[in-house]
Order: C-alpha cells, then sequence, then structure tokens
C-alpha cells in the first residue's frame, strides 16, 4: 500500500488531559487528535510523537508524524490542518502539516527539545494567566536563580531532579544545553533546553530555582544535589500547568522531502 507521511505540529492546552499519550483512564491528547484523523482516513489508526508530556502539561511545538494511504488522500495538502482542526476541540490544534520523507521518524531523529516554564511573582496572582503560570507571591533573588541555573548545563545524572517511576531508568544521565532564566516585569521565564528528559526533570528543575530563589537553598547547592542522585535532597517539583513544550529541534534535513 502506497503511503504518504507527514510531520505535525501540535500545540494544545493540556489542562483537560491526563498528557499527551493514549490513556487507560481518563483522556490523552493524542487520542484526540487519532480520533480526527480517523474521521478523514478510516484507515489512520496511530500517530507517533516526539515526546510524551505529563498531566496538566502544554505543548506549543509538539512534533508527531502520521501515514495516510495514498488512496484515501482526497485533498490538497495545504487543508489537511484545517480540516483536521475541525473535527479537534478548541483546546487542540495542529498548526502545520507538511508532507516529509518517508524514513522520518518525529520520535528518534529528535535531536532536542526546549520546554518554557512561567512563574507570575507578585503578590496577587495574573488572573489572565491561572491557568499558564505558576503564583509565587514570595519575592524571588533573580541573580541568584541565575547563578544556579548555570550550574544545570552540561552532562549531569539528573535523578536528584527525576520524579519516581515505577522502574528504574537505564540511565539518568541527560545534557543540558541551555538553562536560562528571563524577567519581564512580575514574570519569569525559565528555558531548558537538552538532549533528552527524565519524568517531571524540568519542573524538578524549576522548583529547585524558585526555591534557590526564596533563598532555602543556596546556588552552589545544585552541584551537591546532582551528585547524590536522590530526589529527596532536591527541590520541591514545580506544578504542571506552567510547563510548556515550546520546540523540538531536528537536524536541518530531518524530515525534509
Amino acid at each position: 500500500m502506497a503511503l504518504l507521511k507527514f510531520k505535525l505540529i501540535i500545540a494544545y492546552d493540556g489542562a483537560a488531559y491526563q498528557g499527551w499519550q493514549v490513556q487507560k483512564t481518563g483522556t490523552g491528547v493524542q487520542e484526540k487528535v487519532e480520533a480526527a484523523f480517523g474521521k478523514m482516513f478510516p484507515s489512520v489508526k496511530r500517530i507517533h510523537s516526539s515526546s510524551r508530556t505529563d498531566t496538566g502539561v502544554h505543548a506549543l511545538g509538539m512534533v508527531a508524524h502520521v501515514e495516510i494511504p495514498r488512496t484515501e488522500f482526497k485533498m490538497p495538502v495545504a487543508r489537511l490542518a484545517l480540516a483536521l482542526n475541525s473535527f479537534l476541540p478548541d483546546d487542540i490544534r495542529v498548526l502545520s502539516a507538511v508532507p516529509c520523507r518517508a524514513d522520518f521518524h518525529a520520535r528518534f531523529h529528535a535531536t532536542g527539545k526546549q520546554y518554557r516554564y512561567l512563574v507570575w511573582n507578585q503578590t496577587a496572582m495574573n488572573p489572565l494567566l491561572r491557568h499558564q503560570a505558576w503564583h509565587v507571591p514570595q519575592k524571588l533573588n533573580l541573580a541568584a536563580m541565575r547563578s544556579a541555573a548555570k550550574l544545570f548545563l552540561g552532562r549531569h545524572d539528573f535523578k536528584s531532579f527525576a520524579g519516581t517511576r515505577s522502574y528504574e531508568m537505564e540511565s539518568n544521565v541527560r545534557t543540558l544545553t541551555r538553562c536560562d532564566l528571563k524577567r519581564s516585569g512580575p514574570q519569569f521565564t525559565f528555558i531548558i533546553e537538552g538532549d533528552g528528559f527524565l519524568y517531571k526533570m524540568c519542573r524538578g528543575i524549576v522548583g529547585t530555582l524558585v526555591q534557590v530563589g526564596l533563598e532555602k537553598f543556596a546556588p552552589d547547592e545544585i552541584e551537591t544535589i546532582l551528585t547524590k542522585r536522590d530526589r529527596r535532597v532536591a527541590g520541591m517539583t514545580a506544578p504542571a500547568h506552567g510547563l510548556v513544550l515550546w520546540k523540538v529541534f531536528y537536524k536541518r534535513s530531518s524530515g525534509r522531502k
């Protein structure tokens, strides 16, 4: 059967979902996207994503791929994203759907990811961001957080910052290439890039950095926490609703048809 392969970029508000993946209980974003495809292309049962996001986490740049039988595809390529969105709820949107190479894989060809986390640091919460940002009312020490953030860069074992799984990971070593903190008035944006991320790792890093900002940890304690490889010694896990999968990186030629 001749197949057409498409690369998708998907955005969603994760508040109503138990993460990206199809779930045994609850609803994953993937389930909604696959249902939309199924209404248009009956042979399509599965799409393959670059990432898994946890319950309540959002995405602006989730990448996925899908294969559609050529015999079922009877519309202009430019209309595919628009048609899919007509079958999706308002909190999920396919931003683009373009033809890609037959050997492209959204997950295995990804070279890195960028996550962003939003914190609102003011006594009163901004009501417009109540579902997209973590409200931290106490004053944060920006210089201390930036000093601590630099210590996450490079290749480390991040077990101290990852959530507990029911199974042991083969390796907890990951490489971070960026850990920045930008401020615009009371809004703090944490930008974290790396070659891969453990379960709840970004939220563990942000939670710990916020506690550095609250002066519950000294910035140079990050090095010690990393070496201990024990989740109990690090800071809190930041709430899910402040985290966004911002973009997924690929080699320049990857995915091009």
